[in-house]
């Protein structure tokens, strides 16, 4: 069986070094509510948006400007029927040079389709890799959860990132 989790890539003209920060700013890009560190090798944080998701993470590998990696301790969906899928995945961000621009590959290791969560947490990672990482990357400035600015509703996701030029299935 072919392996089915989420991955998604995009390219930019700024340097691997600035993708490789940005990718460590998370509070910059997904959640200014996070809490712990997040660019150390076994840094670990938590990530909350209100009683519907919160997870803990661990900074598993850290390449300088080439890779970050990070691992899914625990997780909680007030959605799901498991509650715990994504406990024991894998979130990795590779970054390299091609044709003289810097592309980020992103991969979510073990969302897969058969999770029940995987529509609505695919198309959020597409709106935070594809979306809010992107112009953090690219204009410094990036479209976090945050006090004031809650996370976009699934049916707005499907409207600011269409599903080709968010994700593809490997």
């Amino acid at each position: 069986m072919s392996d089915q989790s989420f991955t998604t890539t995009f390219s930019v003209d700024q340097t691997p070094k600035e993708a490789f920060d940005a990718i460590n700013n998370v509070r910059g890009w997904w959640s200014e509510e996070i809490d712990g560190g997040t660019d150390k090798l076994g840094d670990e944080f938590t990530y909350r948006y209100e009683d519907v998701h919160h997870c803990k993470i661990r900074v598993t590998e850290v390449i300088p400007d080439q890779k970050v990696s990070w691992l899914v301790v625990d997780n909680y969906f007030d959605f799901t029927e498991d509650k715990t899928e994504w406990r024991g995945t894998t979130i990795g961000f590779e970054i390299s040079e091609r044709a003289g621009k810097t592309e980020i590959h992103f991969t979510h290791l073990g969302l897969i389709p058969e999770y029940e969560c995987f529509d609505i947490c695919s198309n959020s990672w597409g709106f935070y890799i594809n979306g809010s990482l992107r112009s953090l990357i690219t204009t410094g400035e990036g479209q976090p959860n945050g006090r004031g600015r809650p996370r976009l509703p699934a049916e707005e996701l499907d409207h600011q990132v269409s599903a080709n030029e968010a994700s593809t299935l490997t």
